[in-house]
């Protein structure tokens, strides 16, 4: 591109040199790649004909075979439970004291279901067109399309556990609405509903226990990923109480380890959840896929100060009765909410989207309220001299409805959000500010949720398949049951079908080279003995990921994060301090491993945005918008999946050059096409 031509010129032209690349030489370009298990045909039969192609693994023989899964939030309980049921030998891992604990027990708000009980329209093909569209139309057509045929199967078989959705007066499962969609199709319990979700897939996963078909081993972590003859056998885990390490071998692996936010330090997920299962098994073969797809929720309460380590998430059900708006006037932001008359009132995604309103998709809503905040109408104490806040006011509602049908859709919410800022929101607006959610990228999978290391399936939030550049809301408990309940068991037995499989022994080369690797690394950090913190790091690196890599990247911004993460990295491995020892409970030592995997993941996520010199979804370059501030898209040139192969350390211990394979995207049954909720 010539030096005369500006990035924003270019990117408002909706062209772009073709040879013009921002992330040159910091990739290698590699092969193409393609999904050789996508099925074709009409794409409401490809699931059911996969199912019957899929080979069978007869009864017998299901005893012989052994299934190792790390995780188990609702995914991997799903998938344990159901594997176990059938009768195979599974192990599951966990680094909680209980699969309760995983960190599906946060999502609040509902689970998606095409079962038109409102009789509104909706309908199979509307949820998936929907989630494609949501997706910013960078999710993969046949697998959405999957996950809304199967997401009726969820709601029967989670109610047939017992869990207790909301149900109308007459008894009917009551459903409200979600930002992106202009149906009810979200089914929920209060706003508890992914923890009522995960003790019924709990339930179900200690039945099997119980049965003898599972056995768990909670505290434990996995540090390695065994790969023999190109195949993945097992793993390497740590006994986090007492620092025993551990091999456990399988003929199948499946990650169900939840994903990555918190790389950004500060972010709505549990302060445990980690990428190092997933990264390990990046840098054994596994391609990672889109990992720049960061998705930003906009309801969440404030940062107070640099004294936190995590956010909290007000789920996005209460914008289906809350109005958002901020002050019209600069000089109005510090005065009582309630003293703001309506007129001086700007309700801004009522204003600029009126067809969606305050249910407009996440990455919208949360550009809009940054937006705002960035104009000095933002409301809320200052931190760093700004103000980080807009107002989620339910007067409107409570005057509509009544306080006590407020109270009972919402009222542990409002609780929770008391208990944190000491404000009654039935009186008070409440204050919220995006923060990182969920990411939409993760281990690349084959349509069969298979790796590009045979034996390696993934499933749930550690897998990138069906959100493309956005997750809409009360799509992540669906994709997670959906995976583990009603597809995993159908195509991992397509792979199994060719065992029992040739034993593999604790003494075999690569199995030792897996122990020896995770040994190594943890005396690494036992013997530094620098003068900072892991937590320090963390921090920092949160700090730079957010600031370069967050609600906007730029092409400038970028380069610089990655200078500062080499940088920051280097410095980690010559200078962090990690108390304690490797034969007792040690946190520092576990953070210590996760925080490494990080600087890689989000040296990486950095060159994957870079990479995509446009906007889609939760990733917005600046170099790329329209007149009107919106996301502009380059279809010609991004409708790909990016699949990045690991390609070593160099011998200044920083990662090579990644290489970059693209799978094509291609669309059979909708048009791709600019999103618009206005």
């Amino acid at each position: 591109m010539p030096d005369t031509v500006t990035s924003a010129e270019a990117s408002r032209s909706g062209a772009l040199d073709g040879d013009y690349d921002d992330a040159a030489g910091y990739y290698t370009p590699g092969e193409p790649l393609v999904d050789t298990k996508a099925p074709d045909g009409p794409i409401a039969d490809r699931w059911q004909n996969r199912k019957f192609e899929a080979r069978l693994v007869n009864p017998a023989n299901r005893r012989k075979l052994d299934i190792i899964i790390v995780g188990t939030g609702l995914a991997g309980a799903s998938a344990a439970a159901t594997l176990g049921e059938a009768g195979y030998n599974v192990k599951t891992f966990c680094y909680q004291d209980s699969p309760r604990r995983a960190h599906s027990i946060a999502a609040q708000g509902g689970i998606n279901a095409a079962k038109n009980y409102k009789e509104d329209g909706d309908s199979v093909h509307r949820l998936f067109y929907d989630t494609v569209k949501g997706g910013d139309y960078r999710s993969r057509e046949s697998n959405v399309y999957r996950l809304a045929e199967v997401s009726t199967n969820i709601i029967d078989q989670c109610v047939a556990q017992g869990v207790p959705f909301a149900r109308e007066y007459g008894g009917l499962l009551d459903n409200r609405s979600f930002g992106g969609v202009q149906v009810s199709r979200t089914f929920y319990a209060r706003g508890q509903t992914g923890q009522q979700l995960l003790i019924g897939a709990y339930q179900a996963l200690e039945r099997q226990v119980a049965a003898g078909t599972v056995s768990m081993y909670s505290r434990h972590e996995m540090l390695e990923l065994v790969v023999v003859d190109g195949k993945a056998r097992g793993i390497i885990a740590r006994d986090m109480i007492t620092g025993e390490i551990q091999t456990h071998l399988a003929d199948v692996v499946v990650l169900a380890s939840g994903g990555y936010g918190n790389v950004f330090y500060l972010s709505t997920n549990a302060m445990g959840s980690n990428v190092t299962a997933a990264w390990r098994a990046h840098r054994k073969g596994a391609y990672m896929a889109n990992p720049c797809y960061t998705q930003i929720h906009p309801t969440c309460i404030p940062v107070t100060g640099t004294h936190q380590s995590k956010l909290t998430l007000m789920s996005e059900s209460l914008r289906n009765d809350g109005r958002i708006w901020v002050p019209k006037n600069q000089a109005d932001c510090d005065k009582d909410p309630r003293d703001i008359p309506e007129e001086d009132r700007d309700y801004y995604l009522e204003r600029i989207y009126p067809s969606f309103g305050n249910l407009v998709p996440r990455d919208i809503a949360s550009r809009a309220a940054k937006y705002q905040c960035d104009d000095g109408r933002g409301v809320g104490p200052e931190v760093d001299g700004v103000r980080r806040g807009v107002y989620l006011d339910f007067a409107d509602a409570i005057a509509r409805l009544g306080r006590d049908a407020v109270e009972a859709k919402y009222g542990n919410l409002f609780d929770m959000y008391a208990r944190i800022t000491g404000e009654d929101p039935y009186s008070v607006p409440m204050r919220i500010y995006p923060a990182v959610h969920y990411v939409m990228g993760g281990l690349w999978v084959d349509y069969d949720l298979q790796s590009t290391i045979p034996g390696l399936f993934v499933t749930g939030e550690a897998n990138f398949s069906d959100h493309g550049a956005n997750r809409l809301g009360a799509s992540a408990l669906m994709q997670g049951l959906a995976d583990g309940y009603f597809v995993l068991p159908h195509t991992i037995r397509d792979y199994l079908a060719d065992g029992p499989f040739e034993e593999v022994s604790e003494d075999h080369p690569a199995v030792v080279e897996a122990r020896e690797s995770v040994k190594g690394r943890i005396e690494h950090f036992l013997t530094v003995n620098g003068e900072r913190s892991v937590d320090s790091y963390h921090r920092e690196l949160g700090n730079i990921m957010w600031e370069y890599c967050g609600m906007e990247r730029t092409e400038t911004g970028l380069k610089k994060a990655i200078d500062l993460i080499r940088s920051l990295k280097d410095d980690f491995y010559r200078n962090v301090k990690v108390l304690g020892s490797a034969e007792t409970l040690n946190q520092s030592l576990e953070k210590a491993g996760r925080v490494a995997d990080f600087f890689e993941l989000g040296e990486l996520m950095c060159i994957d945005a870079l990479n995509r010199r446009e906007s889609c979804g939760g990733h917005f370059r600046g170099e790329s918008q329209t007149e009107d501030g919106e996301a502009l898209r380059h279809d010609d040139e991004f409708a790909y999946v990016s699949a990045w192969e690991w390609a070593g350390d160099d011998e200044s211990n920083q990662m090579r050059a990644p290489v970059l394979h693209k799978e094509d995207l291609v669309y059979t049954a909708i048009e791709m096409k600019q999103r618009s909720y206005k």
